[in-house]
């Protein structure tokens, strides 16, 4: 969704532009293509080769900060920034470009280390978890990310065939514990072609016909870059450093990144949060944010036949009031 995001975010010349997923470029490189050379635009990513291979590229029009966008208000104070009156965009989740290199680890359909790191310099790998930590641990995180009701089963096979060192081996093991051939059984894909929200893959496979370890895979992700908690720091100082007009706009894959989305704009649209019962208002809160996009934005029908992975994307625009 390319084209949506950048049209929501309005880019207007002389502004200042922060894109904190920059990934493979493509909406850095529209945006840069849309503003003239007044605009400064800093384009965040956490893994070093995604910001190498855009340096060459873009490097003259664009600062880069190696960095998790969690850290966004600190690491744009550096460079004596502490207000963006244009906008921010972030696009969630794992890219595919590191879901298509093996030796990263996030797929569970080639066989890598068990990685899954999207800073390559953090310490916590997946490995780590899977050999390391306590089943009751591995259950909780199974559950909470992957939303995978057969978490606990999963986590003590886990454990009992340690150790477990490539993605190959852990597929295996998790297909094991949820094996209704191969494949997720028909309740489930009934259920999960009714819910668009869930992805079909954690590296890969069919939205309808999910592989038995997309759940897991997809829980151990998110737990070694703690997705969740940096969504949220992120959003928080988003609002901390938006100028009033000034635009967010963020596409989510998963339906826990969306619904941490989803409440944000929903709070920050609200004029008063106090208790239901309360006859006056003594929140005194002012609405902060200005929702543009009521409903989602999903992948137009010849996106989807495009690029499969954008079938489960949500686009959501905000702009800031106060």
């Amino acid at each position: 969704m390319l084209k949506e995001a950048i049209d929501l975010l309005e880019p207007r010349d002389g502004l200042i532009y922060v894109d904190v997923t920059a990934g493979a470029g493509g909406h850095l490189q529209e945006l840069v293509n849309r503003v003239g050379a007044q605009s400064k635009i800093f384009a965040f990513d956490q893994d070093p080769q995604a910001i190498d291979a855009l340096q060459e590229s873009l490097g003259k029009r664009v600062t880069f900060i190696h960095s998790n966008f969690r850290y966004l208000k600190e690491a744009l104070s550096r460079y004596g920034i502490n207000t963006i009156d244009g906008g921010i965009i972030a696009d969630l989740g794992v890219s595919s470009m590191q879901i298509d290199e093996k030796e990263r680890g996030f797929s569970f359909q080639k066989d890598g280390p068990l990685d899954m790191r999207m800073n390559s310099k953090q310490s916590l790998t997946a490995h780590d978890i899977v050999n390391q930590w306590t089943e009751a641990d591995i259950a909780d995180i199974i559950y909470k990310y992957g939303e995978e009701r057969n978490s606990r089963k999963i986590a003590k096979r886990i454990v009992e065939s340690r150790p477990i060192n490539t993605t190959l081996e852990l597929a295996s093991i998790v297909a094991k514990c949820n094996y209704t051939g191969g494949r997720a059984s028909d309740k489930q894909n009934k259920k999960i072609r009714r819910n668009k929200n869930s992805p079909g893959f954690a590296g890969g496979g069919s939205g309808q016909n999910i592989h038995p370890a997309t759940r897991t895979f997809q829980a151990l992700r998110m737990a070694v870059n703690a997705e969740l908690e940096s969504i949220e720091e992120f959003l928080e100082q988003a609002k901390q450093m938006l100028s009033p007009g000034a635009r967010l706009v963020v596409i989510t894959f998963h339906s826990l990144e969306d619904r941490i989305v989803k409440q944000f704009f929903k709070m920050g649209a609200q004029s008063c949060v106090c208790p239901p019962k309360l006859p006056l208002c003594q929140c005194q809160k002012e609405v902060e944010f200005l929702i543009i996009t009521r409903k989602p934005v999903t992948a137009s029908s010849q996106e989807l036949l495009a690029n499969i992975r954008s079938r489960s994307a949500k686009l959501r625009a905000g702009q800031k009031l106060n």
